[in-house]
């Protein structure tokens, strides 16, 4: 039987600077910090990625950096996410993140797009939930999305729960808000979208709302039982499942077996792992 392609829609690159200096990189930045403060968070450059990616079996990865404050420091995060696409073209395709609240930050996203970079994520609001400000502050991020037939992954997570770092205080309902505000962007929301998708059971309106939206499977094996698996499939269809590890918090044999157990058929594994993200991504590999 065919290996399947398998795309990872949602990994994390850091350069040098940053990885070798951490410390350097919290003042400001309290979400950075949290997330990753503690020596045991690691942090990834572009060739730690492709080594994982070839032991592993991963064909393409989609890279980012981290939603900063500071916008200097998005722009050095940027640029090495540029240089990884540049390096790698066939393999990668990069998104442009940074605080949608920054002063230029439209103008960054423009550079990215510009650059080659397939859309904007995984950008969060990790200090607070998803407020209208917020939403007002990627209405131009947004529309530079859709001019240029750009992605946009969205930090999102469930809002009941155990408490971990970078679990934000969204809750449902700001998240469908955020989808309901760009019913034309082709939006992933990461992380299982909180469990939003299960609201497509309605019979009326949430479908409809969550037609150009796609979730990303990031961090599910600590936060889900496998059964999420074919629960998603049967809910809002194995079309709309993107796989992504959340590397390097996971790697994707941890995926890859839990998936194999989990009740999809072959050609439904296929579709999560890489059919669906190729789709999605056409054009940017």
């Amino acid at each position: 039987m065919t290996q399947p392609l398998i795309i990872d829609f949602h990994t994390h690159l850091f350069p040098a600077s940053i990885r070798t200096a951490r410390e350097r990189f919290f003042d400001g930045e309290p979400a950075f910090r949290l997330l990753y403060e503690s020596p045991k968070s690691r942090l990834a450059g572009i060739d730690d990625l492709i080594a994982a990616m070839d032991e592993d079996g991963v064909d393409r990865s989609v890279v980012f950096g981290f939603p900063w404050r500071h916008l200097e420091t998005a722009r050095m995060n940027n640029d090495y996410i540029l240089e990884a696409v540049a390096r790698y073209p066939k393999r990668l395709a990069g998104l442009c993140c940074l605080d949608p609240a920054a002063e230029g930050a439209a103008v960054e996203v423009e550079r990215c797009l510009n650059g080659g970079l397939a859309g904007i994520g995984e950008l969060a609001f990790y200090t607070g939930g998803i407020e209208a400000s917020d939403l007002d502050h990627l209405t131009e991020p947004m529309a530079l999305c859709r001019e240029r037939r750009g992605l946009a992954l969205i930090h999102t997570n469930e809002p009941v729960g155990h408490l971990y770092p970078g679990k934000t205080p969204n809750t449902l309902s700001q998240i469908y808000d955020l989808v309901g505000r760009f019913p034309d962007n082709k939006i992933v929301l990461a992380h299982w979208g909180g469990g939003l998708f299960f609201y497509s059971l309605l019979k009326k309106e949430v479908r409809q709302r969550l037609a150009n939206v796609w979730f990303d499977t990031a961090a599910s094996p600590y936060l889900y039982d496998p059964r999420i698996w074919t629960a998603a499939r049967d809910t809002i269809g194995v079309d709309k499942i993107l796989f992504g590890t959340d590397f390097p918090l996971l790697r994707a044999p941890r995926y890859l077996k839990e998936i194999e157990s989990s009740g999809l058929s072959a050609d439904q594994r296929a579709r999560v792992l890489g059919a669906n993200a190729a789709e999605l991504l056409a054009g940017w590999f």
